[in-house]
């Protein structure tokens, strides 16, 4: 069987090949590769293809010929390399991959920063958005920025989100003579024009975040930012997430999120999914953000609108929180029975009798299971010399399960 020998380019030009590498190239009769990795072989005597070509067209010639083929890639082929590409179309029988030092390893070894717990991302083929999610979640990244997504970009969007508090480290033209490494922080990368070629380091300062705004299940009522009475109540929120019975990469509406407490819980109890807080008060929006921005939520998008009229760009859910209705109770039923998927789950918080009735005739008459549970909840009063419980008006959970 025939052999595609990929190897690795480091930044350090030919140099950087090992003996193997070097043999490899010296025996090949065509060799692949971008121009300037090309022209690292200038005495090369057989055959150079540009690879910057339609690559279809280069899988096709790597398939006819029956010569000796190297294909240069940049660094370690099968890290955001063309090594993913090739295994696409050829076996993994086929392909011998020979390694070299990534700009990625060379980064954090020029900045003597240890990288065997860091997050690598590459931008090519994301939104801005969704590259900054990964970010936030993370304590240590390097990103691989591009055109579109420039480390100016990105940092626009940390300081939109209130997420400040990193370390960056600008790594430009890794390996040649115009290799430049700033050392900043987030707000300093908006002043500073970034090279094409360029790995983004980002280290989470943790004394910048504060250790209560640390996210747990059950955050006390005074940490959020909230009209007192507009807020879950924290033991009734706890109930209320466990009957929502969530997986890590579900897609959650939160129905009249007011303060966004259910959803903040919710975001780190789902790392790969999303979560839609929908609020129409311009005052509780205001809330959400602040809220967002202290328990550094990662996925949570504020959606400012009424329901139902401002669902219908949402993705569908896999499950629904109604803790507000803002008297369209009925009509956001609706839009959600045609939208939830069978399997999908409907928690409504209840503080009426009307409330729970209509909701229950509603879900049933749909054929759904429904399930209420009555939470009643006293607290002592920790200011007063004798230990009185104070309590709150009981609240229904309603639970319903679209079978």
């Amino acid at each position: 069987m025939k052999k595609i020998y990929v190897i690795g380019a480091g930044v350090e030009g030919q140099e950087g090949f090992s003996r193997r590498a070097l043999e490899l190239v010296m025996q090949a009769d065509i060799l692949f590769g971008r121009p300037k990795q090309l022209a690292l072989f200038p005495d090369f005597s057989g055959e150079k293809v540009d690879i910057d070509q339609n690559f279809s067209d280069v899988v096709n010639r790597l398939k006819a010929t029956h010569c000796i083929s190297v294909v240069l890639a940049s660094g370690d082929p099968l890290f955001f390399g063309i090594g993913r590409q090739l295994l696409r179309n050829f076996s993994e029988d086929e392909l011998e991959f020979v390694p070299n030092v990534s700009s990625v390893q060379y980064a954090f070894a020029k900045l003597g920063i240890p990288w065997d717990d860091a997050v690598f991302l590459s931008c090519k083929g994301h939104a801005s958005e969704d590259v900054v999610d990964r970010i936030v979640a993370s304590d240590k990244v390097a990103v691989l920025t591009d055109a579109q997504n420039t480390p100016a970009s990105l940092a626009r969007e940390m300081m939109h989100r209130g997420r400040e508090g990193y370390a960056a480290y600008l790594c430009e033209n890794l390996g040649t003579g115009e290799e430049r490494i700033v050392r900043t922080d987030i707000r300093g990368l908006l002043e500073e024009p970034a090279a094409p070629l360029n790995v983004l380091v980002l280290v989470k300062q943790y004394e910048a975040f504060a250790e209560a705004s640390r996210p747990v299940l059950g955050i006390a009522d005074d940490a959020f930012s909230a009209i007192k009475k507009q807020i879950t109540r924290e033991e009734v929120r706890a109930v209320t997430l466990a009957k929502l019975r969530l997986c890590h990469d579900m897609v959650l509406w939160d129905i009249g999120a007011g303060s966004g407490s259910v959803s903040i819980e919710a975001d780190h109890l789902m790392p790969n999914g999303k979560v839609f807080a929908i609020e129409q008060n311009e005052q509780y929006q205001e809330y959400i953000r602040q809220n967002l921005r202290k328990f550094e939520s990662r996925h949570v998008t504020v959606v400012e609108g009424e329901a139902p009229g401002c669902l219908e760009l949402l993705p569908d859910p896999d499950r629904v929180f109604i803790g507000g209705s803002g008297g369209s109770l009925w009509d956001i039923l609706e839009v959600v029975d045609q939208r939830l998927g069978v399997g999908g789950r409907v928690v409504v918080n209840a503080i009426t009798l009307d409330t729970l009735a209509a909701t229950s005739e509603f879900l049933e008459n749909a054929g759904y299971q429904v399930e209420v549970t009555s939470v009643n909840i006293a607290r002592t009063r920790p200011s007063t010399d004798y230990k009185m419980f104070e309590a709150f008006h009981p609240v229904f959970i309603l639970v319903a399960d679209k079978e």
